[in-house]
């Protein structure tokens, strides 16, 4: 009798040991990349819908700045954009997606704050688009900054830092306003564009895209002020070193081939280059694509597939798109902006 009761014991012990190991590989699994390989595709979680940005066109191609980094990190690992799947997510279930595994990383225009990597246990590898928020209003108010606007209405999606900012700002500046939020962009672009509301706060950059949705874009302007920092970074989950790297390398790749002038018209003349900087660049000298758990060619193959980060913000959100944003911050740091990359040695 003691026999059978200690080996139940023994048993339920080990049961009990092996349910606490499964719910510890479901929240410690450090396994993205190898996944990812077997599955043969790289699961990107992106916006539904914001141009320049990740808008899919009538046939479900996919385009945009941060569709772009996506099939930078597919050409990284597989040598092929195309190995990148767009899964679209709302801005309230990002996160909780990602903590998930629906998806393998998010490029969705998310800010990058202290609470969503303790809350969510994320990591937000590097900066892809330094941004703020800044507010857009109709022509007809003739408003010249954001302190004219006491008393405004104001639309804005929930679940986003955005509507956070907004309080403080206003309660920082003593201004009353009236709040109207909403839970999905959509919402958010009809109710101002219909008139519910005369004043419409998100990031700079998508303020720039959803001007592009509304019924006559050129009746409504975009203030000068910018109101917060909002550092936008591709996420990952926590835990997962080896992924995580690939995907900071990856925009670091692309920042450093911009400065080095390596872009994807001339990549083929710099894997011929004697500069020690371009050859570590290009896999040439060195083994840090090894490192990486990839190939000596990783950063070409980004760079020959989707090109520098500068070719990258250009095509679709700069002077070569409808957005034509201006690079501001976001230009090298050698050219007046903040964008900076570690060195590749």
């Amino acid at each position: 009798m003691r026999t059978f009761r200690g080996g139940l014991l023994i048993g339920l012990a080990v049961a009990v040991l092996v349910a606490a190991l499964a719910i510890t590989y479901e929240f410690y699994d450090t396994r993205t990349l190898k996944r990812t390989v077997r599955r043969g595709e790289v699961l990107c979680g992106v916006n539904k819908g914001l141009p320049g940005f990740s808008i899919p066109d009538d046939k479900g191609n996919w385009t945009g700045f941060d569709v772009d980094f996506c099939r930078a990190v597919a050409s990284a690992i597989f040598d092929d954009p195309n190995k990148a799947k767009f899964i679209p997510l709302d801005a309230s279930e990002r996160f909780k997606e990602l903590q998930s595994r629906k998806v393998d990383i998010l490029s969705r225009n998310s800010t990058w704050s202290l609470s969503r990597e303790l809350q969510y246990d994320l990591y937000f590898p590097a900066v892809a688009y330094y941004d703020g928020e800044g507010f857009m209003v109709p022509r007809s108010r003739n408003k010249e900054t954001s302190l004219d606007l006491a008393d405004s209405k104001v639309c804005v999606q929930s679940g986003t830092t955005t509507l956070l900012n907004l309080a403080d700002y206003f309660k920082a500046n003593n201004m009353k306003y009236e709040l109207m939020k909403f839970d999905k962009l959509d919402d958010v672009v009809k109710a101002y564009d219909t008139g519910k509301c005369d004043t419409l706060t998100a990031d700079v950059s998508q303020l720039y895209a959803l001007r592009l949705n509304l019924s006559k874009p050129g009746d409504h302007m975009i203030l000068p002020d910018v109101i917060s920092k909002e550092p936008l970074a591709p996420v990952v989950r926590q835990r997962d070193d080896d992924w995580m790297m690939i995907v900071k390398w990856t925009l670091y790749a692309m920042i450093n081939a911009e400065e080095l002038g390596v872009t994807s018209q001339n990549i083929d003349e710099a894997l011929k280059s004697k500069k020690p900087e371009v050859m570590r660049l290009v896999g040439t000298e060195g083994n840090y694509g090894e490192q990486l758990g990839l190939t000596k060619d990783w950063a070409v193959r980004i760079i020959r597939h989707v090109g520098n980060y500068g070719e990258m913000y250009e095509r679709n959100i700069g002077a070569k798109s409808q957005l034509k944003i201006p690079r501001g911050m976001n230009q090298l740091w050698n050219a007046g902006g903040v964008q900076y990359a570690p060195p590749m040695r």
